[in-house]
């Protein structure tokens, strides 16, 4: 599917050690917004930050490495992103969701002439 022109970004943040049903919750996510026919979305994995609990996590050596932010990021027509946000409420995400107003413009691969 290609996307061009208006659109909404939306980004969810939760720990990467969230789980919905012994499965990681950005996994449910990507597979949620897969079925809703969205035009796409990619999980983003943080090497630092902090939450609600302003607890700062790290990767960095000597500390602690868990519940490290993961973010997952769709972008599409605003009212697919719309419709889509009820099958997110069900999760009961315990992290944050973003959403903006975006332009896209389509990348396309170098022409091959010859």
């Amino acid at each position: 599917m290609t996307l061009s022109g208006r659109a909404v970004r939306l980004t969810i943040l939760v720990d990467d050690t969230d789980t919905w049903h012994h499965r990681p919750m950005f996994t449910e996510i990507v597979h949620r917004a897969h079925a809703a026919g969205l035009a796409g979305a990619s999980v983003f994995r943080g090497m630092e930050g902090f939450g609600a609990g302003q607890i700062v996590h790290t990767t960095r050596l000597l500390s602690m490495a868990d519940d490290l932010p993961v973010a997952i990021v769709i972008v599409d027509a605003e009212e697919k992103i719309r419709a889509f946000l009820p099958r997110l409420e069900e999760l009961s995400i315990e992290g944050l969701a973003v959403l903006d107003q975006v332009e896209v413009v389509p990348c396309r691969g170098r022409q091959v002439t010859g």
